[in-house]
Protein backbone atom coordinates (compact mmCIF):
# COMPACT_ATOMS: atom_id res chain seq x y z
CA UNK A 1 0.00 0.00 0.00
CA UNK A 2 0.93 3.84 0.06
CA UNK A 3 1.24 6.11 2.59
CA UNK A 4 0.27 2.87 5.24
CA UNK A 5 1.69 5.46 8.28
CA UNK A 6 -0.75 7.62 7.22
CA UNK A 7 -3.96 7.44 9.13
CA UNK A 8 -1.94 5.83 12.47
CA UNK A 9 -3.15 7.39 15.80
CA UNK A 10 -5.35 9.91 13.26
CA UNK A 11 -9.47 9.90 14.88
CA UNK A 12 -11.85 9.01 11.91
CA UNK A 13 -15.15 8.66 11.53
CA UNK A 14 -16.98 7.09 9.25
CA UNK A 15 -20.35 7.96 8.25
CA UNK A 16 -22.88 4.88 7.62
CA UNK A 17 -22.63 0.94 8.38
CA UNK A 18 -23.42 -0.69 5.20
CA UNK A 19 -20.90 -3.00 3.22
CA UNK A 20 -18.23 -0.08 2.20
CA UNK A 21 -18.26 1.54 5.84
CA UNK A 22 -17.74 -1.34 7.52
CA UNK A 23 -14.63 -2.16 5.30
CA UNK A 24 -13.68 1.01 5.73
CA UNK A 25 -13.52 0.88 9.18
CA UNK A 26 -11.97 -2.62 9.19
CA UNK A 27 -8.64 -1.22 7.18
CA UNK A 28 -8.66 2.02 9.16
CA UNK A 29 -8.63 0.20 12.52
CA UNK A 30 -5.40 -2.23 10.81
CA UNK A 31 -3.65 0.95 9.84
CA UNK A 32 -3.25 2.03 13.50
CA UNK A 33 -6.64 4.83 13.60
CA UNK A 34 -9.08 5.69 16.00
CA UNK A 35 -11.92 4.83 14.68
CA UNK A 36 -15.76 5.49 15.11
CA UNK A 37 -18.75 4.61 13.26
CA UNK A 38 -22.13 6.32 12.53
CA UNK A 39 -25.62 4.99 11.53
CA UNK A 40 -28.60 7.13 11.87
CA UNK A 41 -30.15 3.19 11.52
CA UNK A 42 -30.17 0.46 14.18
CA UNK A 43 -31.79 -2.57 12.50
CA UNK A 44 -30.78 -6.40 12.08
CA UNK A 45 -28.46 -5.24 8.95
CA UNK A 46 -26.59 -2.64 9.96
CA UNK A 47 -26.13 -4.60 13.57
CA UNK A 48 -24.64 -7.37 11.69
CA UNK A 49 -22.02 -5.26 10.16
CA UNK A 50 -20.99 -4.11 13.74
CA UNK A 51 -20.81 -7.57 14.53
CA UNK A 52 -18.07 -8.13 11.71
CA UNK A 53 -16.18 -5.26 12.66
CA UNK A 54 -12.67 -6.23 13.63
CA UNK A 55 -12.31 -4.85 17.16
CA UNK A 56 -14.63 -3.09 20.12
CA UNK A 57 -12.22 -0.91 20.29
CA UNK A 58 -14.28 0.63 17.14
CA UNK A 59 -16.61 3.00 18.77
CA UNK A 60 -20.21 2.77 17.62
CA UNK A 61 -22.88 5.21 17.55
CA UNK A 62 -26.23 3.22 15.98
CA UNK A 63 -30.26 4.55 15.85
CA UNK A 64 -28.51 8.34 16.26
CA UNK A 65 -26.03 11.51 15.26
CA UNK A 66 -24.58 13.35 17.87
CA UNK A 67 -22.35 16.43 17.39
CA UNK A 68 -20.04 15.30 20.36
CA UNK A 69 -19.40 12.13 18.63
CA UNK A 70 -17.14 13.63 15.56
CA UNK A 71 -16.32 16.02 17.92
CA UNK A 72 -11.81 15.88 17.59
CA UNK A 73 -11.69 13.73 14.63
CA UNK A 74 -9.65 14.35 11.89
CA UNK A 75 -10.98 13.07 8.82
CA UNK A 76 -15.02 12.40 7.83
CA UNK A 77 -15.43 9.20 5.62
CA UNK A 78 -18.69 9.11 4.31
CA UNK A 79 -19.98 6.06 2.70
CA UNK A 80 -22.57 6.06 -0.56
CA UNK A 81 -25.72 6.99 0.10
CA UNK A 82 -24.90 9.81 2.87
CA UNK A 83 -25.78 13.02 1.77
CA UNK A 84 -24.03 16.31 2.65
CA UNK A 85 -26.68 17.20 4.58
CA UNK A 86 -26.53 14.40 6.91
CA UNK A 87 -25.90 15.62 10.27
CA UNK A 88 -22.32 14.35 10.54
CA UNK A 89 -21.67 15.83 7.19
CA UNK A 90 -22.76 19.03 8.30
CA UNK A 91 -21.03 19.32 11.75
CA UNK A 92 -17.58 18.34 10.24
CA UNK A 93 -17.94 21.01 7.75
CA UNK A 94 -18.70 23.69 10.07
CA UNK A 95 -15.22 22.15 12.34
CA UNK A 96 -13.32 22.29 9.63
CA UNK A 97 -13.16 18.26 9.73
CA UNK A 98 -11.89 17.10 5.84
CA UNK A 99 -14.74 14.73 4.56
CA UNK A 100 -13.80 12.47 1.89
CA UNK A 101 -15.57 9.09 0.35
CA UNK A 102 -14.82 5.59 0.65
CA UNK A 103 -13.52 5.73 -2.89
CA UNK A 104 -11.13 8.67 -1.39
CA UNK A 105 -10.00 6.65 1.65
CA UNK A 106 -8.99 3.62 -0.42
CA UNK A 107 -7.03 5.39 -3.27
CA UNK A 108 -4.83 7.53 -0.73
CA UNK A 109 -3.80 4.09 0.06
CA UNK A 110 -3.85 2.12 -3.10
CA UNK A 111 -0.35 1.07 -5.28
CA UNK A 112 -2.42 -0.56 -8.14
CA UNK A 113 -3.42 0.97 -11.13
CA UNK A 114 -7.17 2.02 -11.46
CA UNK A 115 -9.60 1.83 -14.44
CA UNK A 116 -12.47 3.58 -12.91
CA UNK A 117 -15.78 3.59 -15.07
CA UNK A 118 -19.12 5.97 -14.30
CA UNK A 119 -22.12 6.45 -16.20
CA UNK A 120 -25.41 6.55 -16.34
CA UNK A 121 -25.94 2.84 -17.24
CA UNK A 122 -24.53 -0.52 -18.12
CA UNK A 123 -21.62 0.56 -15.45
CA UNK A 124 -21.59 -2.64 -13.63
CA UNK A 125 -21.36 -4.81 -16.83
CA UNK A 126 -18.58 -2.46 -18.15
CA UNK A 127 -16.54 -2.72 -15.20
CA UNK A 128 -17.40 -6.58 -14.75
CA UNK A 129 -15.87 -6.90 -18.36
CA UNK A 130 -12.99 -4.93 -17.63
CA UNK A 131 -12.04 -6.97 -15.02
CA UNK A 132 -12.28 -10.45 -16.71
CA UNK A 133 -10.11 -8.24 -19.69
CA UNK A 134 -7.60 -7.90 -17.54
CA UNK A 135 -7.37 -10.92 -15.64
CA UNK A 136 -7.41 -13.23 -19.14
CA UNK A 137 -4.37 -10.77 -20.68
CA UNK A 138 -2.55 -12.50 -17.50
CA UNK A 139 -2.42 -9.30 -14.78
CA UNK A 140 -3.93 -9.61 -11.47
CA UNK A 141 -7.14 -7.18 -11.18
CA UNK A 142 -9.52 -6.15 -8.38
CA UNK A 143 -13.18 -5.61 -9.35
CA UNK A 144 -14.11 -3.38 -6.87
CA UNK A 145 -17.13 -0.66 -5.93
CA UNK A 146 -20.71 -0.60 -6.61
CA UNK A 147 -19.90 -3.97 -7.71
CA UNK A 148 -18.30 -6.86 -5.41
CA UNK A 149 -16.23 -5.48 -2.45
CA UNK A 150 -15.91 -2.72 -1.38
CA UNK A 151 -12.57 -0.82 -3.06
CA UNK A 152 -11.36 -0.01 0.89
CA UNK A 153 -11.73 -3.73 1.68
CA UNK A 154 -9.14 -5.17 -1.20
CA UNK A 155 -6.50 -2.40 -1.55
CA UNK A 156 -4.70 -3.68 1.33
CA UNK A 157 -4.39 -6.97 -0.71
CA UNK A 158 -2.94 -4.35 -3.86
CA UNK A 159 0.32 -4.48 -5.32
CA UNK A 160 1.74 -1.85 -8.41
CA UNK A 161 1.70 -4.28 -10.82
CA UNK A 162 -1.87 -5.03 -10.13
CA UNK A 163 -5.38 -3.38 -11.71
CA UNK A 164 -8.57 -2.06 -10.48
CA UNK A 165 -11.64 -2.12 -12.20
CA UNK A 166 -13.81 0.57 -9.96
CA UNK A 167 -17.48 0.64 -10.77
CA UNK A 168 -18.44 4.73 -9.61
CA UNK A 169 -21.44 6.49 -9.03
CA UNK A 170 -21.98 10.02 -8.81
CA UNK A 171 -22.51 9.66 -4.90
CA UNK A 172 -19.13 8.08 -4.97
CA UNK A 173 -17.44 10.86 -6.96
CA UNK A 174 -19.30 13.72 -5.67
CA UNK A 175 -16.97 13.75 -2.40
CA UNK A 176 -13.51 12.77 -3.89
CA UNK A 177 -10.79 14.85 -3.47
CA UNK A 178 -7.23 13.68 -5.06
CA UNK A 179 -8.67 10.85 -6.57
CA UNK A 180 -6.86 9.96 -9.89
CA UNK A 181 -7.57 6.92 -11.95
CA UNK A 182 -5.08 6.25 -14.92
CA UNK A 183 -8.04 5.27 -17.36
CA UNK A 184 -11.45 6.74 -16.58
CA UNK A 185 -14.60 5.90 -18.35
CA UNK A 186 -17.53 7.76 -19.12
CA UNK A 187 -19.97 5.56 -21.04
CA UNK A 188 -23.40 7.78 -21.19
CA UNK A 189 -25.29 10.78 -19.60
CA UNK A 190 -29.26 10.70 -18.94
CA UNK A 191 -31.91 11.81 -16.92
CA UNK A 192 -30.94 10.23 -13.43
CA UNK A 193 -30.75 10.50 -9.58
CA UNK A 194 -32.69 13.87 -9.86
CA UNK A 195 -34.25 12.36 -6.15
CA UNK A 196 -30.70 13.06 -4.99
CA UNK A 197 -29.22 15.71 -7.24
CA UNK A 198 -30.92 19.06 -7.57
CA UNK A 199 -30.67 19.38 -10.93
CA UNK A 200 -29.29 17.58 -14.08
CA UNK A 201 -26.18 20.30 -13.84
CA UNK A 202 -25.02 19.00 -10.69
CA UNK A 203 -25.75 15.12 -11.42
CA UNK A 204 -23.42 16.29 -14.53
CA UNK A 205 -20.77 17.68 -12.92
CA UNK A 206 -20.81 14.80 -10.23
CA UNK A 207 -19.72 12.67 -12.84
CA UNK A 208 -17.29 14.65 -14.24
CA UNK A 209 -15.23 14.81 -11.41
CA UNK A 210 -13.99 11.16 -12.53
CA UNK A 211 -11.56 13.10 -14.59
CA UNK A 212 -11.14 16.06 -12.18
CA UNK A 213 -7.49 14.98 -11.34
CA UNK A 214 -6.12 13.65 -14.19
CA UNK A 215 -2.77 14.76 -16.42
CA UNK A 216 -0.93 14.35 -19.30
CA UNK A 217 -0.12 11.04 -18.96
CA UNK A 218 -3.66 9.53 -18.43
CA UNK A 219 -6.57 8.46 -20.12
CA UNK A 220 -10.01 9.57 -20.49
CA UNK A 221 -12.30 7.01 -22.90
CA UNK A 222 -15.39 9.01 -23.74
CA UNK A 223 -18.55 7.46 -26.16
CA UNK A 224 -18.33 9.61 -28.97
CA UNK A 225 -21.92 8.93 -29.53
CA UNK A 226 -23.30 10.35 -26.53
CA UNK A 227 -23.14 14.53 -27.58
CA UNK A 228 -23.09 15.66 -23.58
CA UNK A 229 -20.02 12.98 -23.07
CA UNK A 230 -18.10 13.92 -25.72
CA UNK A 231 -17.68 17.47 -25.37
CA UNK A 232 -15.85 16.88 -22.40
CA UNK A 233 -12.72 15.71 -24.19
CA UNK A 234 -12.09 19.56 -23.78
CA UNK A 235 -12.27 20.18 -20.19
CA UNK A 236 -9.50 17.25 -19.58
CA UNK A 237 -6.24 17.42 -19.49
CA UNK A 238 -5.76 13.30 -20.23
CA UNK A 239 -5.12 11.73 -23.66
CA UNK A 240 -8.74 11.19 -24.86
CA UNK A 241 -9.67 7.50 -26.40
CA UNK A 242 -13.43 7.27 -28.23
CA UNK A 243 -15.74 4.54 -28.71
CA UNK A 244 -18.58 3.38 -30.42
CA UNK A 245 -21.37 1.14 -31.18
CA UNK A 246 -21.05 -0.83 -34.62
CA UNK A 247 -22.10 -3.71 -36.41
CA UNK A 248 -21.95 -6.77 -33.85
CA UNK A 249 -20.49 -4.68 -31.22
CA UNK A 250 -22.94 -3.31 -28.57
CA UNK A 251 -22.04 -0.23 -26.57
CA UNK A 252 -21.20 -1.91 -23.30
CA UNK A 253 -18.53 -3.91 -25.75
CA UNK A 254 -16.96 -0.98 -27.59
CA UNK A 255 -16.11 0.75 -24.46
CA UNK A 256 -14.38 -2.27 -23.16
CA UNK A 257 -12.40 -2.89 -26.72
CA UNK A 258 -11.33 1.22 -26.24
CA UNK A 259 -9.95 0.20 -22.94
CA UNK A 260 -8.07 -2.74 -24.07
CA UNK A 261 -6.67 -0.71 -26.72
CA UNK A 262 -5.51 2.23 -24.32
CA UNK A 263 -3.86 -1.05 -21.65
CA UNK A 264 -2.25 -2.50 -24.70
CA UNK A 265 -4.39 -5.74 -24.43
CA UNK A 266 -5.32 -7.45 -27.91
CA UNK A 267 -8.75 -7.42 -29.51
CA UNK A 268 -8.68 -11.14 -29.58
CA UNK A 269 -8.48 -11.58 -25.84
CA UNK A 270 -11.75 -9.47 -25.63
CA UNK A 271 -13.17 -11.18 -28.68
CA UNK A 272 -13.06 -14.60 -26.31
CA UNK A 273 -14.53 -13.05 -23.48
CA UNK A 274 -17.62 -11.64 -25.02
CA UNK A 275 -18.26 -14.74 -26.33
CA UNK A 276 -17.50 -16.56 -22.79
CA UNK A 277 -19.32 -13.95 -21.02
CA UNK A 278 -22.99 -14.85 -19.05
CA UNK A 279 -25.58 -11.72 -18.42
CA UNK A 280 -25.00 -10.94 -14.73
CA UNK A 281 -27.62 -11.78 -12.08
CA UNK A 282 -30.79 -9.07 -12.39
CA UNK A 283 -29.46 -8.22 -16.20
CA UNK A 284 -31.78 -9.61 -17.73
CA UNK A 285 -31.78 -12.85 -16.10
CA UNK A 286 -33.60 -15.69 -16.91
CA UNK A 287 -35.92 -17.20 -14.03
CA UNK A 288 -38.07 -19.70 -15.51
CA UNK A 289 -40.24 -21.13 -18.02
CA UNK A 290 -43.95 -22.29 -17.17
CA UNK A 291 -47.38 -22.31 -19.22
CA UNK A 292 -45.50 -21.38 -22.51
CA UNK A 293 -44.53 -17.89 -20.76
CA UNK A 294 -41.10 -16.74 -19.91
CA UNK A 295 -39.68 -14.70 -16.96
CA UNK A 296 -36.91 -12.54 -17.41
CA UNK A 297 -35.37 -10.58 -13.73
CA UNK A 298 -33.69 -7.37 -15.01
CA UNK A 299 -33.94 -5.34 -11.58
CA UNK A 300 -31.08 -4.20 -12.06
CA UNK A 301 -32.51 -1.53 -14.31
CA UNK A 302 -33.20 1.73 -12.39
CA UNK A 303 -33.43 3.70 -15.64
CA UNK A 304 -35.94 4.32 -18.75
CA UNK A 305 -33.20 3.68 -21.14
CA UNK A 306 -32.19 0.33 -19.63
CA UNK A 307 -36.02 -1.04 -19.47
CA UNK A 308 -36.32 0.56 -23.05
CA UNK A 309 -33.18 -1.90 -23.98
CA UNK A 310 -35.20 -4.56 -22.71
CA UNK A 311 -38.27 -4.53 -24.06
CA UNK A 312 -36.14 -3.94 -27.81
CA UNK A 313 -34.32 -7.31 -27.15
CA UNK A 314 -37.04 -9.43 -25.95
CA UNK A 315 -38.56 -11.04 -29.27
CA UNK A 316 -41.77 -12.02 -27.48
CA UNK A 317 -44.69 -9.62 -26.31
CA UNK A 318 -43.96 -8.69 -22.88
CA UNK A 319 -46.15 -7.75 -19.83
CA UNK A 320 -43.71 -5.23 -17.37
CA UNK A 321 -43.42 -4.97 -13.95
CA UNK A 322 -42.01 -2.01 -13.15
CA UNK A 323 -41.66 0.34 -10.08
CA UNK A 324 -39.81 1.72 -7.20
CA UNK A 325 -38.29 4.67 -5.75
CA UNK A 326 -38.53 7.58 -8.05
CA UNK A 327 -34.77 9.26 -9.20
CA UNK A 328 -36.48 11.63 -11.54
CA UNK A 329 -36.75 9.44 -14.81
CA UNK A 330 -39.27 10.61 -17.07
CA UNK A 331 -41.08 6.81 -18.00
CA UNK A 332 -42.69 8.13 -21.21
CA UNK A 333 -39.77 7.43 -22.71
CA UNK A 334 -40.87 3.96 -23.00
CA UNK A 335 -43.97 4.33 -25.23
CA UNK A 336 -42.49 4.19 -28.31
CA UNK A 337 -40.29 1.12 -28.44
CA UNK A 338 -43.00 -0.63 -26.07
CA UNK A 339 -46.01 0.67 -28.44
CA UNK A 340 -46.63 -2.62 -30.26
CA UNK A 341 -44.80 -4.99 -27.77
CA UNK A 342 -45.99 -4.07 -24.53
CA UNK A 343 -49.54 -5.63 -23.39
CA UNK A 344 -49.74 -4.61 -20.15
CA UNK A 345 -48.05 -2.85 -17.23
CA UNK A 346 -47.84 -4.02 -13.33
CA UNK A 347 -46.73 -1.23 -11.26
CA UNK A 348 -45.71 -1.53 -7.81
CA UNK A 349 -43.96 1.02 -5.29
CA UNK A 350 -43.76 4.85 -4.61
CA UNK A 351 -43.31 6.09 -8.04
CA UNK A 352 -46.67 4.19 -9.67
CA UNK A 353 -48.52 6.81 -9.77
CA UNK A 354 -46.42 9.36 -11.65
CA UNK A 355 -45.49 6.07 -13.74
CA UNK A 356 -49.14 5.49 -14.54
CA UNK A 357 -49.54 9.04 -15.27
CA UNK A 358 -46.62 9.17 -17.67
CA UNK A 359 -47.89 5.65 -19.88
CA UNK A 360 -51.77 6.74 -19.56
CA UNK A 361 -53.26 5.83 -22.99
CA UNK A 362 -50.34 3.95 -24.28
CA UNK A 363 -51.03 0.62 -22.48
CA UNK A 364 -53.12 -1.45 -19.62
CA UNK A 365 -52.02 -0.40 -16.40
CA UNK A 366 -52.83 -2.79 -13.21
CA UNK A 367 -51.18 -1.97 -9.44
CA UNK A 368 -50.00 -4.27 -7.02
CA UNK A 369 -49.04 -3.88 -3.10
CA UNK A 370 -46.18 -6.07 -3.32
CA UNK A 371 -44.03 -7.61 -5.88
CA UNK A 372 -45.31 -11.11 -5.20
CA UNK A 373 -48.46 -9.94 -5.98
CA UNK A 374 -47.43 -8.31 -9.36
CA UNK A 375 -45.93 -11.36 -10.20
CA UNK A 376 -49.51 -13.05 -10.08
CA UNK A 377 -50.97 -10.44 -11.72
CA UNK A 378 -48.63 -10.67 -14.85
CA UNK A 379 -49.00 -14.18 -15.61
CA UNK A 380 -52.59 -13.95 -15.50
CA UNK A 381 -52.67 -11.33 -18.28
CA UNK A 382 -50.03 -13.15 -19.96
CA UNK A 383 -50.64 -15.82 -23.11
CA UNK A 384 -48.51 -18.21 -24.46
CA UNK A 385 -45.16 -16.91 -25.84
CA UNK A 386 -45.38 -13.76 -23.60
CA UNK A 387 -42.98 -12.88 -21.56
CA UNK A 388 -42.79 -11.31 -18.04
CA UNK A 389 -40.32 -8.67 -17.26
CA UNK A 390 -39.32 -7.36 -14.36
CA UNK A 391 -37.70 -4.17 -15.13
CA UNK A 392 -38.84 -1.41 -12.70
CA UNK A 393 -37.22 2.15 -13.78
CA UNK A 394 -36.72 3.10 -10.42
CA UNK A 395 -34.41 2.39 -7.17
CA UNK A 396 -35.55 -0.07 -5.08
CA UNK A 397 -35.33 1.97 -1.64
CA UNK A 398 -39.24 1.84 -0.93
CA UNK A 399 -39.63 -1.64 -0.90
CA UNK A 400 -35.90 -3.48 -0.28
CA UNK A 401 -32.61 -2.92 0.67
CA UNK A 402 -31.29 -3.07 -2.75
CA UNK A 403 -31.79 -4.15 -6.38
CA UNK A 404 -30.55 -7.52 -5.58
CA UNK A 405 -33.24 -8.21 -2.99
CA UNK A 406 -35.62 -7.21 -5.16
CA UNK A 407 -34.41 -9.47 -8.07
CA UNK A 408 -34.29 -12.31 -5.71
CA UNK A 409 -37.54 -11.92 -4.10
CA UNK A 410 -38.93 -11.85 -7.99
CA UNK A 411 -37.51 -14.79 -8.60
CA UNK A 412 -38.75 -16.47 -5.14
CA UNK A 413 -42.17 -15.33 -6.34
CA UNK A 414 -42.01 -16.30 -9.98
CA UNK A 415 -40.40 -20.06 -9.17
CA UNK A 416 -43.44 -20.85 -5.98
CA UNK A 417 -46.10 -18.93 -8.35
CA UNK A 418 -44.87 -22.51 -11.04
CA UNK A 419 -45.66 -24.82 -7.69
CA UNK A 420 -48.78 -23.41 -7.33
CA UNK A 421 -49.75 -24.03 -11.28
CA UNK A 422 -48.92 -27.30 -11.39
Amino acid sequence: MRNPEYFKGKKVVIVGLARSGMAAANLLYDLGAKVGVTDLKDDEAVRKNAGLLKSKEIELELGVHKPEFIRGAQMLVISPGVTNASFPVVWAIEAGIPVISEIELAWMLCSAKIVAVTGSGGKTTVTTLIGKIIEASGSKVFTCGNIGNPFSGEVQKMKPQDYVSLELSSFQLGMIRDFRPKVAVMLNFSRNHLDWHKDMQEYLDAKKRIFLNQQADDFLVLNELDPVIKAMAGESRAKVAYFSQSPGVNPNQAAVLAVASVLGIDKAVCEKVFSEFKPLPHRMEYVAEFGKVRFINDSKATLMESTVWAIKNIPSPVILIAGGKDKGVDYSGIIESGRDKVKAVVLIGQAKDKIRASLAGAFTIAEAATLEEAVHLAYRRAAPGDCVLLSPMCSSFDMFSNYEERGEIFKKAVLQLGREIK
